[in-house]
């Protein structure tokens, strides 16, 4: 079946024109021009993958994710203005898994929800010479690449796919320190450029959700000007 794409943003040339271009690579798209109807559609009928705007009327795009991060962890892609670092840093702590500014490539965006998608079947697919079919158990961190769900001291941690792909790239190896290019690979892929601060941005998120739930968590580790660790427990 073909993947489902919601896009939503109030430019109603930006729907017409990548929608065209996304259904004539065989997704089925769903469009919608402000934040409250998308959250209502998306929520009622949920989709594999969402294209956010930031500045849109009634609801705009960071309270949208807001509200869908509360009940789904589909891959989100936010559309940004150009230079505008804080949309990007804040889209990237409520959740999104990438985004792209205005104005931008179409090619460049449908490279990145391939590449998105990709990553979100791959992590639910049961992990080849993973140990217990798929299951990395690190002390008290759990994580459960067939199902794609994470927890700690038997408490879960909804986490996105970006996010999964972090914590896991990790885990595997505690105490092996990773640097924020081996990380982005990790998650987003070789060859798709990220800014470092990006990767800072997701584990900043990550040590947040943990914390929720263990206020004590400190196994994800900073080396300055080096990159990231995981210390097992």
């Amino acid at each position: 079946m073909p993947h489902t794409i919601a896009l939503v943003d109030d430019d109603r040339n930006i729907l017409t024109s990548v929608s065209m271009t996304l259904e004539a690579e065989g997704f089925t798209v769903r469009t919608y021009t402000d934040g409250e109807s998308a959250l209502q559609g998306l929520l009622a009928r949920p989709v594999d993958l969402a294209v956010l705007d930031i500045k849109m009327p009634r609801m705009d795009g960071m309270e949208l994710l807001q509200r869908l991060r509360q009940r789904s962890g589909m891959p989100v892609i936010f559309l940004t203005s150009k230079d505008d670092e804080l949309d990007e840093l804040m889209g990237l702590r409520l959740g999104a898994d990438d985004y792209i500014t205005k104005p931008f490539s179409q090619r460049l965006l449908l490279e990145r929800i391939r590449t998105l998608l990709r990553r979100n079947e791959a992590s639910r697919a049961e992990g080849s010479g993973t140990p217990q079919g798929g299951v990395i158990a690190r002390g008290d961190l759990v994580l459960d690449e067939t199902k794609h769900t994470c927890s700690w001291k038997g408490k879960p941690v909804q986490l996105t796919v970006t996010e999964f792909l972090l914590v896991k790239a990790l885990a595997v190896r505690p105490g092996m320190v990773k640097n924020r290019d081996q990380l982005i690979d990790a998650a987003y892929g070789e060859n798709i450029y990220v800014d470092d601060r990006t990767i800072d941005s997701h584990v900043k998120r990550v040590r947040k959700k943990f914390r929720a739930v263990d206020d004590s968590f400190g196994q994800i580790e900073t080396l300055y000007g080096i990159g990231y660790r995981y210390k097992e427990a």
